[in-house]
């Protein structure tokens, strides 16, 4: 748009020309209140207009010759022909019975192009900017644009980019806009403190939020951006920490990064008020609808009194009361808590109140801030759609939904008025961030046929096209092994909340006396039943190829060998190929507050796997794990974890068990022990067992010295577990119990949880074959 002043003075230029030459024409011009118009347009000239025609700019000043017209008709033909975007200058005027229409255009864009830049793509520059190829230039536009440039690259962490834009002529009116980028060093993060911080210590604090200090690992982390939008974020989390521990009157005073230049580093500082820690007082339910009885609903209540307070489970308390009075009929019914604090006694009674609420209804849902999530993925977390009844309790359920697919930086949901009184705009916020992942890991894995250095790389995409699918292609191996991995996940199969995949793998692994190669694939299926609880179906169909080195089998039904072999390994390995085919069906509960670094909550899992339809093995399998997550110290963050877990395999259908269907032993069973070292045992060879039981606890805590920006924790550990059973005869069941304590240190690496064990096993047999120390990268699952 042109600025106003040069606005009005157009304007008042045409104006004084038709003023001045009226008299001479003999048109009287009246500007009086009663004049209805001033002049007469016997023809229209245009003039100064190369590429958009005559007749256009004629249409877009709504005057027509032989039309009367006035002062406010040139004003509006002005402003008409400047909001099109297209003329850099206009000028209406009137010379004798003519109207000239002067303009001078804008040149258009005939290419961008960017120069300099290697941490940024052009693709990704070119969708940031606003001037585009076959659009029109403006200075303003182009101002915008390298402000535009400057964000995409402080994102990244270079803030100290320059970009220098250059304008160049091509002919025609058209020209090639050229920005010269010095990228620059990448910014860092210094430091990170809190200010007004008492209960809590800036580690602790430090651990919350996303944004880190910058380490020597962080260009593999890249959570050493400084970003406003991660501020932001960085602020709701220290929010919900705080409210979830009791401090209901906590408050962020303000946070904010100041850029040392001479280093180009940041120091971040998040000012806040912590206020009092709270507990619950007293908790009722107030009822306005009749057929509703308050007290009857006070077991859907989380909030309990003497508890420390905490919004979540004052919200999970409204989203199951909500639940349950929509179920007798009250889809309108609206749940509001009530606090009444006492300062004394540092309480909060909480009275939930009932209300019937107003019939309001869902008009739009506006999807805001999503350049690459399509839209519709972001729609379907939310169990409403245009035209329902509004209910902020599945409002706020689709808003965690949409925080727990790790595709935003921050989501917020906002409602506005509608076209009608009873109707709501839903507007969805979000902040979109980088959801794909290139890793490279390596380790050092002892017991096992794996023990040895190892390598993975892997290419995994979270947001798949902006599908909201994932993805992975993994492959890796060491000295003795190989494997090779295709995961591909769609949360919402045929359009439902129901989870589909596939995985296709292939692993070549070689033993001391002979070579394993499996290939095979699954077909999996995960549908939720509760917000905490869901069930797994699967399919898998794999082949085991097995070969002997240098030795051969005596006696194909007894498995006698000269391998120094186990008879009964001997008879398995000796078939060469063997076919499974088994369904898996599994139920998951899970209600731990983060699956990255868990501190509280339940985790449980049982499993059943069937082989025998079709294939060579027929057995089925039963497996359970239960996981509780505690915190034992907010200030040093003590985080506790005790599992007990189980399983039993047996044959069926008259078929035998292989040695390769049985249980074997791991770091997930007991640590201080090799993996396969216990159980029972033929000529030197543990076979594997039938059932196990086991249990753990473990505390973990921040490794000091070390900065937590780096994702290290110490951990004391104390292991027991039982095995035992065997299908077959004549064998050292070698059963019993077994017990260690150890410690570790546990990383949360770019390629996976990694944990460094040393275990001294304190009950174990003679035959049992002892692994203090162990290495391995694998789930905390």
């Amino acid at each position: 748009m042109m600025a106003p002043s040069k606005f009005t003075r157009a304007v008042s230029a045409a104006a004084l020309t038709v003023g001045l030459v009226g008299p001479v024409t003999g048109a009287a011009f009246l500007f009086s209140a009663d004049a209805a118009f001033a002049a007469t347009a016997s023809r229209i000239d245009v003039r100064g207009n190369q590429r958009v025609d005559d007749q256009t700019i004629i249409n877009y000043t709504g005057i027509r010759p032989g039309q009367n017209y006035g002062p406010a008709d040139v004003d509006e033909a002005v402003k008409s022909l400047y909001g099109t975007g297209l003329f850099s200058d206009v000028s209406v005027t009137q010379r004798g019975g003519t109207l000239v229409v002067e303009v001078s255009e804008y040149a258009t864009v005939n290419a961008v192009i960017f120069r300099g830049n290697k941490k940024a793509k052009d693709q990704q520059l070119a969708a940031a900017v606003q001037l585009q190829p076959r659009g029109t230039f403006s200075q303003a536009g182009l101002d915008q644009d390298v402000e535009a440039i400057r964000d995409v690259y402080s994102r990244i962490g270079r803030s100290d980019v320059s970009v220098t834009p250059q304008v160049s002529e091509v002919g025609n009116g058209r020209i090639n806009i050229i920005y010269d980028i010095q990228e620059g060093d990448r910014t860092k993060i210094d430091r990170i403190e809190f200010v007004g911080n008492n209960a809590y210590s800036d580690r602790r604090l430090r651990d919350v939020i996303s944004t880190k200090r910058s380490n020597i690992l962080s260009f593999l982390f890249r959570n050493d951006v400084y970003d406003q939008a991660r501020l932001r974020a960085d602020e709701e989390a220290l929010r919900r920490f705080y409210y979830n521990r009791g401090y209901a009157d906590f408050q962020i005073i303000s946070s904010d990064g100041v850029l040392n230049d001479a280093e180009n580093e940041y120091l971040v500082t998040f000012t806040i008020s912590e206020g009092e820690r709270y507990r619950f007082g007293d908790i009722s339910i107030d009822s306005t609808i009749p057929d509703v009885n308050g007290a009857d609903l006070l077991r859907e209540v989380d909030t309990e009194q003497g508890d420390y307070y905490s919004a979540l489970e004052v919200e999970n308390s409204i989203l199951a009361l909500s639940e349950s009075v929509a179920g007798q009929g009250y889809v309108f019914a609206q749940v509001n808590p009530r606090g009444d604090r006492d300062i004394a006694n540092r309480t909060i009674s909480v009275v939930y109140t009932i209300d019937e609420g107003p019939r309001t209804y869902v008009e739009r849902i506006e999807i805001r801030g999503n350049d690459r999530t399509r839209d519709y993925v972001i729609r379907r977390e939310f169990d409403l759609a245009e035209g329902d009844a509004f209910n902020q309790v599945l409002v706020q359920r689709g808003k965690r939904r949409l925080e727990a697919l790790k595709f935003f930086e921050s989501v917020n949901v906002s409602t506005t008025q509608g076209s009608q009184p009873d109707q709501v705009v839903m507007v969805v916020d979000v902040v979109e961030k980088s959801t794909g992942e290139f890793t490279i890991g390596g380790g050092y894995s002892t017991g096992g046929a794996n023990s040895g250095p190892s390598v993975e790389l892997s290419v995994t995409e979270r947001n798949f096209l902006g599908r909201g699918q994932f993805i992975r292609l993994a492959g890796g191996g060491g000295k003795k092994s190989r494997n090779y991995r295709i995961s591909f996940t769609e949360p919402y199969f045929l359009g439902r909340r129901i989870s589909a995949g596939f995985d296709l793998f292939r692993s070549t692994t070689d033993q001391k006396k002979y070579d394993t190669a499996t290939t095979g694939g699954t077909v999996r299926f995960g549908l939720p039943i509760t917000e905490a609880l869901s069930a797994q179906i699967g399919y898998t169909y794999k082949v085991d190829d097995y070969d002997l080195d240098d030795c051969t089998i005596t006696n194909s039904s007894t498995g006698a060998n000269t391998c120094g072999l186990s008879n009964f390994i001997a008879r398995d390995v000796s078939k060469g190929d063997w076919h499974t085919s088994a369904v898996t069906l599994g139920l998951t509960f899970n209600t731990v507050d983060s699956l990255s670094k868990p501190r509280e909550g339940l985790y449980g899992k049982t499993e059943l796997e069937l082989a025998g339809l079709g294939g060579d093995a027929s057995y089925y399998k039963l497996t359970a794990r239960g996981q509780y997550y505690a915190l034992l110290n907010q200030e040093y963050d003590l985080a506790f974890v005790g599992t007990v877990g189980g399983g039993y395999v047996d044959s069926w259908g008259g078929e035998d068990l292989r040695t390769f269907d049985l249980f074997r032993n791991s770091n997930k069973i007991i640590r201080g022990f090799e993996h396969n070292g216990i159980g029972p045992i033929d000529s030197g060879d543990h076979l594997g067992f039938q059932a196990y039981a086991h249990a753990s606890a473990e505390v973990t805590f921040p490794m000091p010295v070390l900065p937590e920006s780096l994702g290290f924790r110490g951990a004391v550990f104390s292991d027991v577990a039982t095995v035992g059973g065997t299908p077959f005869s004549g064998v050292d069941e070698s059963d019993g119990l077994r017990a260690s304590i150890g410690v570790g240190i546990q990383w949360d690496s770019p390629f996976g949880p990694l944990q460094v064990n040393y275990a001294e096993p304190l009950v174990k047999k003679d035959e049992d074959e002892v692994q203090r120390f162990s290495f391995g990268i694998g789930s905390k699952f």
